[in-house]
């Protein structure tokens, strides 16, 4: 994912993708919940680490932390009524 860039990663949530990804130490998920307004959900549990398990942020703030992002993926996550 060397070439991945923010402008991919927001195209990407946009059109529904999940992006899973590695943020200081702490794997985190983060996904599209309306305009300009985004969930992260905290995965991993680091008890010397406490972190907030859900909380929403701003495309804004997605940008900043863009480039300290390690490990990313993206996927789509189908609902019940597509896998049938």
């Amino acid at each position: 994912m060397e070439n991945y860039t923010f402008e991919d990663m927001w195209i990407d949530l946009r059109d529904g993708y999940q992006i899973y990804y590695t943020y200081v130490k702490n794997r985190y998920v983060l996904f599209k919940t309306a305009k300009n307004c985004y969930t992260q959900k905290l995965l991993s549990d680091n008890p010397k680490n406490p972190q907030p398990k859900v909380v929403m942020l701003t495309l804004k703030r997605v940008k900043e932390i863009f480039p300290h992002m390690e490990d990313i993926e993206y996927r789509v996550e189908m609902s019940n009524s597509e896998n049938s």
